[in-house]
């Protein structure tokens, strides 16, 4: 269903075992938050050997973190992969390499997003990379509503109907409160990253990396 609503997700997912060949140290710890059924996880199991990474999903959905338990054991049980069933605000986090929050922190209150950031980026290892991907709002309403109304064309062309649409829409009115690209380089920044940058964007939806300097 996400490949089919969320532009380019299939190409981010490709791009995590590339970034991490580049930035992870070898068998440095990985953290995906919001992991749902640990597609992302799949994606490195996929690509790097069972001894180059340790990898702990989170996710606050006991049928999500079930299902990813056990696709887990079914497709890569040579990996260190386990799932935990937290609240990513409020959970303890261990030294990392990498951390991957894919279209996660959208759905945090506003309020909760910065101290995240932070506890992430302390979190990271000298070196390590945080992976942002997230639905975005462009800061000038035309262009906004182009990129919302070519949003809507892509849904279309991958077979929702106009009132799944109108439905979807209106489930996440205030639910999913999303940033502009300046204002989530921003947030990285406060956090204290160094530097970020934007490397992949599809109509409003895009992936920033944040690096913590070695």
């Amino acid at each position: 269903m996400i490949r089919r609503s969320v532009p380019g997700y299939g190409q981010i997912l490709g791009m995590l075992s590339l970034i991490a060949q580049r930035h992870l140290r070898h068998g440095a710890h990985v953290y995906d938050l919001g992991c749902s059924l640990g597609a992302s996880g799949l994606a490195l199991a996929g690509a790097l050997a069972p001894d180059a990474f340790r990898y702990t999903g989170v996710d606050l959905s006991p049928a999500m973190v079930a299902q990813a338990r056990q696709t887990f054991a079914d497709e890569c049980p040579a990996y260190a992969m386990q799932v935990e069933e937290a609240d990513i605000r409020t959970l303890e986090y261990a030294p990392s390499g990498m951390i991957i929050l894919n279209f996660t922190l959208q759905f945090l209150p506003a309020a909760d997003r910065d101290a995240l950031l932070t506890r992430l980026y302390a979190a990271l290892e000298p070196g390590g990379v945080l992976i942002l991907s997230e639905k975005t709002v462009d800061a000038d309403e035309r262009d906004n509503a182009w990129r919302v109304e070519r949003y809507h064309d892509f849904k279309r062309a991958n077979g929702y109907s106009d009132l799944e649409i109108s439905q979807k829409r209106t489930a996440l009115e205030n639910v999913l409160v999303p940033d502009t690209l300046d204002a989530l380089h921003g947030r990285l920044k406060q956090a204290g990253f160094p530097r970020s940058m934007t490397w992949f964007q599809y109509l409003n939806f895009a992936s920033l990396i944040a690096f913590k300097e070695g």
